[in-house]
């Protein structure tokens, strides 16, 4: 009967299969194994980046295509990732600081704009723009516990090593043992990634507490170049910070970018303590974006900074990324990265000058920096760093 020929025939090629697995080399079947227990993984990983992606991204109100590819999300600003946290979760948003330091000095701050509202584009009223986290995004990082987040290491200028693969061409402020913020102008560049995983940012630190007692807390905002256990995290792939901003993208394109030798582009940075309730704010040209909340500190909370830093650093574990615009600090305006007009918040809520700063450049023959002082000029404290990494 058919039906019994085709039952048959199953029967044989099922025997057939059975046969020739049985008839694997040891090498051959270990291989095998191998094969099967690397797709089961790989099914285990993207099964948690798709819970990791409904976590991030948050239902939209309204969604909006940037002409650089990213999918940005205009999402209620109490549906915001912030409000993950444990800690916020009855919190009540603060809008505005309470006051603002005052002695800020600086040239006119232009336009900030970035690639996704460039044609005038902009989200509902109560919403704030989030880039939408995608899978790629997420596949790119060692591990999707880790994606977003600081990994474990002296990450940082002051445990600054020259065996993580972490370099820094910095200044730290010295001369004053409490800081309630500072603010600088940072030169905007976009270096050439040397390889996958390595990156390159140039930003500002505050901080308090001791990593050897596993109680730093730090602060960071600038910008990042790149292809960064549990605690730290960038921009909002992790809940803290809260954001304010209706037209800014935390962790979206910025253009143009300085070019070597022709104009050349900066921002100015600014975070302080409000201690009206507490929450250090971060004002992105004269605008402000959003608070990171006391309450998620420990130091940081009640207390203040006890050291700030400015410069440049690069993930690179054979020091080949560049730093900054990948030349060095003795070329000078228009070739080098700067950040200048540097200045620290005192207790008395005014920005001031650093009383001195101190350098911090573990390679400088790969990546260094300089500092300098304009009393004639808007630069005000400055300093030059970057570098083109080890040969």
């Amino acid at each position: 009967m058919a039906g019994g020929a085709w039952l048959q025939l199953q029967v044989a090629l099922l025997l057939l299969v059975a046969l020739i697995f049985s008839t694997l080399s040891p090498s051959e079947a270990e291989a095998e194994a191998e094969a099967a227990a690397a797709t089961s993984t790989n099914l285990r990983r993207r099964q948690e980046v798709q819970s990791l992606l409904k976590r991030l991204n948050k239902p939209p109100l309204a969604t909006i295509q940037s002409p650089d590819g990213d999918i940005i999300d205009c999402v209620h600003i109490s549906k915001q990732p912030a409000f993950d946290h444990p800690l916020l979760k009855n919190h009540t948003i603060q809008m505005r600081p309470s006051i603002q330091p005052s002695g800020m000095y600086g040239e006119a701050a232009r336009p900030f704009t970035q690639t996704w509202n460039q044609n005038g584009e902009k989200c509902p009223d109560n919403t704030i723009p989030i880039r939408r986290t995608k899978e790629e995004d997420v596949m790119r990082a060692t591990s999707v516990a880790t994606f977003g987040k600081k990994t474990h290491g002296s990450h940082h200028p002051r445990l600054a090593g020259v065996t993580d693969g972490h370099h820094y061409g910095v200044a730290s402020a010295t001369g004053d043992a409490n800081y309630y913020g500072t603010k600088a102008t940072i030169n905007l560049w976009q270096p050439t990634i040397a390889t996958s995983g390595d990156f390159s940012l140039a930003q500002l630190w505050i901080s308090a507490g001791s990593y050897q007692n596993k109680d730093l807390n730090t602060i960071e905002a600038g910008w990042q170049r790149d292809a960064y256990d549990q605690t730290g995290c960038y921009n909002l792939a992790c809940s803290g910070f809260i954001q304010t901003n209706t037209q800014v993208v935390i962790g979206g394109s910025i253009s143009p970018v300085s070019i070597y030798g022709g104009p050349q582009y900066e921002y100015d940075y600014l975070v302080w303590k409000d201690l009206a309730g507490g929450n250090w704010w971060l004002q992105v040209q004269g605008k402000y974006v959003g608070y990171w909340p006391s309450s998620i500190f420990t130091h940081l909370q009640t207390g203040v900074a006890d050291t700030v830093e400015w410069g440049g650093e690069v993930n690179s574990p054979r020091s080949t990324t560049p730093m900054g615009s990948g030349h060095f600090p003795k070329e000078g305006f228009g070739k080098a990265t700067y950040s200048k007009a540097i200045q620290v918040v005192d207790s008395s809520n005014n920005l001031k000058s650093p009383n001195g700063v101190s350098l911090i450049a573990p390679l400088p023959n790969c990546y260094s920096v300089m500092t300098g002082f304009s009393s004639t000029t808007s630069w005000g404290t400055y300093i030059y760093y970057g570098g083109s990494g080890c040969p």
